[in-house]
C-alpha cells in the first residue's frame, strides 16, 4: 500500500508516514512493567491516540499483557456521576466485545448501574480475576470527563490501584491521556494522587521532521525547503503533515517528477491558513473563552504580564498548543497559528471593511508596481478616526481592537496581491508586521501610546526590525487612546530618521 501524509485521524503504521511514536515518551514501557499509573497530555493533533494505538498494538502482540484502548470522547459532557459512570462502563463493554483477545471473558454481566460509586472498581475487578494475564487500560480523551463525572471515574480508579496491596485483582497499569494534565486541573482536589509519572508530547525537533519526509522517498524536500517547513510549523505534527500533503497531492497533483520548492511551501501555507481546516477551526474556537482571552490578549498588544506556572488559564493555553513561552515571552505556538488567530479575531472587521462604498480598489494605493503607504495609511487614519469607537465595542479584545481593526484593513487591501508577516510577542510593547507585495517589503510597527518616550522607543524597535529586513524606509503607527486628547492632536505624519533610516511616524 502506497504509504499517504495523514491530516485525518490517527496514523497507521502500513497507511501513513509517520515516526516511531514511543520514541516520543521513553519510558512508558518501564512504567507498565512496573504496574503504574500515569499521565499523558498533549495539545490537540499531536499524535496522542496514534501513540496509544501503537502502544496498544505492540503489548498485544507482545504477549506479556491484554491492553486495551478505550476513548472517553462519547462520554463528553455528562457532568452527572449516575449517568457518566455508567456510560464509561459501556464504552468499556463496547471496546471489550472488538478486542480479538478480551472478547471470550465476559465483562460486566449483570451489572448494577445504579451503584455508579462502585460500579466502574466492581467490573474491573471482576474482570481481571478471570484473565490469565495482567489487565493495561490506555484511557484516551480524558478531559472530556467533567466535574462529578471525573471525580467519581478517578476516585474508583484509585481504589482498584490501592486494593491491589490487598490481594484484590485489578488494572496492572493506566494510561490517563488528554489534553490537560489531571493533576494540573484538579488541583489539590485531584483524588488521582497515585500518578507516578507525567508525559507530554512534544513538537518534531528539525531532525525529526527531516527523519519523517525522508519516508517520501518519491520526491525530496531540500535544506532550504525543510527549514522553511520548519519555521511556519514549529514541529506541529498536523501541520507538518498538511503542509507536505498540500504540496504532493495539491500542487504538484502527486507528479513526482517535479522538484519541491520553497515557494511551494509558501502557497501551501497561505492555503491552509485560508481554507481552516477542522483542526485550526476548532483551535480558533477557543479564542472565545474569557481564560483564553485573558492570555491571548496581551500577547497581540505585546503588554507584558507576569503568569504564575500554577494560574490555571495560563497553563490552559499552554496545553491547547495556542501560545508557548520562550525564555522572555510568550509567543503563537508557530506562524501559522499566530496568522490565523489575528485574521480569526479580526475577520468580521474585514468583512465590513470591504463592504464599505468609499475604500479604494488596491489598485488605487499602487504606483509603478509600489505601494503608496501615503495615501493608504492616510486613509486609514481618515477612517479610524471616523469610526473607532464605534468599531472597537465591537471586538471582545477590546484593548487589542486599534491592531486588529488596522490588520483587518491592510489585509482587506492586499488580498490576492500580497501578504503580512507578523511577529507577535507579549512584553515587547509592540507587534511588527511586514507587507510582502510585489518582490517590495514595507515595515510596519504598532503600537499603543503609554507616555511620551513610546515614539523614541518605537523609532529604536522599527530600526532594529528594519535592520533585520534589510529595509530604509519604515512605518510606526502610534495609537493614542487618551481619552481627553483632541483627534488633532492625535492625528498626524512625521517622518524621522533612525540610525540612517527614513521611518514616518503615523499617529491615529
Amino acid at each position: 500500500m502506497t504509504k499517504t501524509f495523514n491530516i485525518a485521524g490517527p496514523c497507521h503504521p502500513d497507511e501513513h508516514y509517520m515516526l516511531p511514536t514511543l520514541n516520543r515518551c521513553k519510558g512508558i514501557l518501564n512504567l507498565i512493567e512496573q504496574k503504574q499509573y500515569f499521565v499523558i497530555h498533549a495539545a490537540r493533533q499531536s499524535g496522542k491516540t496514534t501513540l496509544l494505538l501503537e502502544l496498544a498494538r505492540l503489548l498485544n502482540e507482545g504477549g506479556n499483557y491484554y491492553t486495551l484502548y478505550c476513548s472517553l470522547e462519547t462520554v463528553q459532557g455528562i457532568s452527572e456521576a449516575e449517568k457518566g459512570i455508567p456510560a464509561i462502563v459501556k464504552k468499556l463493554q463496547l471496546e471489550v466485545e472488538l478486542h480479538e483477545q478480551l472478547n471470550r471473558y465476559s465483562f460486566a454481566p449483570n451489572a448494577d448501574y445504579s451503584d455508579f460509586t462502585n460500579i466502574l472498581i466492581r467490573v474491573l475487578s471482576l474482570f481481571c480475576k478471570q484473565l490469565d494475564k495482567p489487565l493495561v487500560i490506555l484511557f484516551d480523551e480524558v478531559d472530556c470527563l467533567l466535574n462529578e463525572t471525573l471525580i467519581s471515574f478517578l476516585r474508583q480508579l484509585r481504589d482498584g490501584y490501592v486494593n491491589r496491596s490487598a490481594g484484590i485483582p485489578f488494572v496492572h497499569s493506566i494510561a490517563l491521556v488528554g489534553m490537560r494534565n489531571i493533576r494540573e486541573t484538579l488541583g489539590s482536589y485531584s483524588p488521582f494522587n497515585i500518578v507516578s509519572d507525567t508525559f507530554t508530547l512534544q513538537n518534531f525537533t528539525k531532525q525529526e521532521v527531516a527523519n519523517f519526509y525522508l519516508q517520501h522517498t518519491k520526491q525530496a524536500f531540500s535544506t532550504e525547503v525543510l527549514d522553511k517547513i520548519y519555521h511556519y510549523t514549529q514541529g506541529q505534527p498536523w501541520l507538518v503533515n498538511a503542509i507536505a500533503r498540500e504540496i504532493v497531492v495539491n500542487i504538484l497533483n502527486n507528479d513526482f517528477s517535479q522538484l519541491i520548492k520553497p515557494e511551494h511551501v509558501e502557497q501551501a501555507v497561505q492555503t491552509i491558513i485560508l481554507r481552516r481546516d477542522t483542526h485550526i477551526d476548532s483551535l480558533m474556537e477557543r479564542l472565545k473563552e474569557k481564560r483564553v482571552q485573558r492570555i491571548v490578549e496581551p500577547v497581540i498588544i505585546g503588554e507584558s504580564k507576569g503568569y504564575s506556572i500554577i494560574d490555571d488559564d495560563y497553563q490552559y493555553v499552554l496545553d491547547l498548543g495556542l501560545l508557548c513561552h520562550t525564555e522572555t515571552s510568550l509567543i503563537p505556538s508557530n506562524p501559522i497559528y499566530g496568522e490565523v488567530m489575528i485574521r480569526t479575531l479580526s475577520s468580521r472587521s474585514e468583512m465590513e471593511i470591504s463592504e464599505r462604498r468609499d475604500l479604494k480598489q488596491r489598485s488605487s494605493y499602487v504606483i509603478n508596481g509600489k505601494l503608496d503607504m501615503k495615501s493608504l495609511l492616510s486613509y486609514f487614519q481618515k477612517f479610524w478616526r471616523e469610526n473607532s469607537e464605534i468599531w472597537a465595542e465591537k471586538y471582545e479584545y477590546k484593548e487589542a481592537a486599534p491592531h486588529l481593526i488596522l490588520q483587518a484593513f491592510l489585509q482587506r487591501i492586499i488580498n490576492s496581491g500580497g501578504r503580512i508577516a507578523r511577529e507577535l510577542a507579549s512584553g515587547t510593547r509592540r507587534i511588527d508586521l511586514c507587507i510582502h507585495y510585489d518582490n517590495n517589503e514595507y515595515p510596519i510597527e504598532l503600537k499603543l501610546r503609554y507616555n511620551d518616550k513610546t515614539y523614541q522607543e518605537g523609532l529604536t524597535q522599527l530600526a532594529d526590525y528594519m535592520d533585520k529586513l534589510n529595509s530604509d524606509e519604515g512605518w510606526l503607527i502610534v495609537f493614542d487612546r487618551r481619552k481627553k486628547i483632541s483627534w488633532q492632536k492625535k492625528i498626524f505624519w512625521k517622518t524621522r530618521q533612525q540610525n540612517g533610516k527614513n521611518i514616518h511616524i503615523i499617529g491615529c
